[in-house]
């Protein structure tokens, strides 16, 4: 079946969440309520659907955006334009099959059709996340900085790439 590649939409929300749930460790928890501030703040917020199912998600926010995670505003004081990737989920029945290189390649179509020259995201060293630096490392990304989050239970690697 055809992937189809789309804006997300209020319907999607109960999937982006089962999805946020099961990556939980890798990334920062989310309700129902969350997900609505980061929708409305988002600049690009798309999903990628088999038939009716919901099965990988992108969430990305500009600068200027009203978020207070503390590797969305470590970006901020250092890049007055960039488009920072908050969150990326593939559904783990689709892992392998290329849909976040998918999700990234229109992500970078985004930011250099906004005029975007620095699209930024993190992801965790302690502990360790090594698929994910792979990845981002794949797509030009190359680390800027470091910080300990969750009350010094965990450290990122800041990134940035030019789209």
């Amino acid at each position: 079946m055809d992937l189809v590649l789309r804006p997300a939409q209020a319907g999607d929300h109960p999937a982006i969440l089962a999805l946020n749930l099961a990556s939980e460790e890798m990334l920062s928890p989310l309700d129902a309520a969350g997900l609505l501030r980061l929708d409305a703040q988002s600049a690009y917020h798309r999903v990628l659907c088999e038939g009716d199912r919901v099965v990988a998600f992108l969430l990305a926010f500009r600068e200027g955006a009203q978020y207070d995670s503390p590797n969305y505003l470590w970006f901020a004081a250092r890049y007055p334009r960039f488009l920072y990737v908050d969150r990326v989920v593939v559904a783990e029945s689709h892992q392998g099959r290329g849909l976040g290189a998918r999700l990234y390649r229109d992500l970078f179509d985004f930011a250099r059709g906004s005029g975007v020259d620095a699209v930024t995201c993190e992801f965790y060293t302690v502990p360790p996340n090594e698929a994910s630096r792979r990845f981002h490392a794949g797509f030009g990304f190359a680390e800027v900085g470091q910080q300990w989050v969750a009350d010094g239970r965990k450290q990122v690697s800041l990134q940035v790439a030019k789209p």
